[in-house]
């Protein structure tokens, strides 16, 4: 009986210490996120609060801005060391004598992320949505230097014509401003200059209805470097790349996971511990100790904003 008894237990000994043997390995081998994230191609961002949502008319965020960036595109983008536009969706664009009409100039390699032909009607049609009143778009002014804009956005007239965005041809975009606006260029790298997919936007509601399901994994259709693969609510949003983008040879990366952090102090630690690649935001008291001891890991610009400060004046 006694050694029916230990013939049965010697295997599950044996079992036991592979599995234990087994843990210890993987523990000696453990990877944090930068580590697994160098090898396989995928940037950790630290980003702030998850995202009030993915539509580009309706947000006003920093880290909906860092998503929106990866998964659209508009007709310019930012040169990463001057600031300096240069071309994106548009490869080139001719500007008139009075400084009032943009004519823009879409590349032919532009599509979308499910393979539809990006042209210039889709920019005509986005602003045209930017713009509806009941959509409640609090960035639609950055379209108001284009001519009859803020009047259309008002109520004050309902014929969007009159607007100065048409399409010349399904390659050429004409804006016709205002007033001559030096600054216009920088306007249209904003994520709310940025085309969005008529018919996945109609599929799913209203063209100016707010909170449908066209912004959800499997559902969005961008333009830019990464598509929107997996929004996990509180806990990350993964984007991969994009085989469709124009320039797609030259993005480097394979995806981009955004962290949703809201404590700073718990965005650093995770920093230090290797769980993000990147972080927008540190204790003010750590800055000091950051460029003394390690200032490779702290980079710090300037920052344009304007601030509201409310002082209570009857304590």
């Amino acid at each position: 009986m006694i050694n029916s008894l230990r013939c049965r237990i010697q295997p599950l000994i044996i079992i036991l210490l592979v599995m234990i043997l087994a843990f210890i390995a993987g523990c000696s081998k453990g990877q944090n996120n930068v580590d697994m994230g160098n090898e396989q191609g995928i940037l950790h961002w630290g980003n702030g609060t998850d995202p009030q949502e993915l539509d580009p008319h309706v947000v006003t965020g920093v880290p909906e801005n860092h998503i929106l960036s990866a998964i659209l595109e508009g007709l310019v983008a930012k040169d990463p060391k001057t600031l300096k536009p240069i071309p994106a969706v548009a490869e080139k664009w001719d500007i008139s004598s009075d400084k009032k009409t943009y004519t823009f100039k879409i590349r032919s390699s532009a599509v979308w992320s499910n393979g539809d032909k990006l042209n210039a009607h889709d920019f005509v049609w986005s602003w045209w949505r930017a713009l509806q009143p009941k959509l409640g778009n609090q960035y639609a002014y950055m379209l108001y230097p284009i001519e009859n804009s803020e009047a259309y956005s008002k109520g004050e007239i309902t014929d969007f014509s009159k607007v100065g965005v048409k399409a010349l041809a399904d390659n050429l975009l004409q804006i016709k401003l205002a007033n001559p606006t030096p600054y216009f260029l920088q306007l249209l790298d904003h994520y709310s200059m940025y085309p969005l997919h008529k018919k996945t936007i109609e599929k799913f509601g209203e063209a100016d209805e707010r909170g449908t399901q066209w912004t959800r994994p499997g559902n969005f259709v961008g333009n830019g470097p990464f598509l929107l693969k997996e929004w996990r609510l509180f806990r990350s949003i993964d984007v991969k790349k994009n085989p469709y983008y124009w320039d797609a040879k030259n993005v480097k990366l394979n995806g981009i996971r955004f962290h949703p952090i809201e404590n700073v102090t718990t965005e650093e630690r995770m920093f230090r511990m290797g769980q993000v690649h990147k972080t927008a935001s540190i204790p003010i008291d750590k800055v000091k100790a950051y460029q003394e001891k390690k200032p490779n890991l702290i980079k710090i610009h300037p920052y344009l904003g304007n601030y509201f400060y409310r002082l209570n004046i009857k304590v």
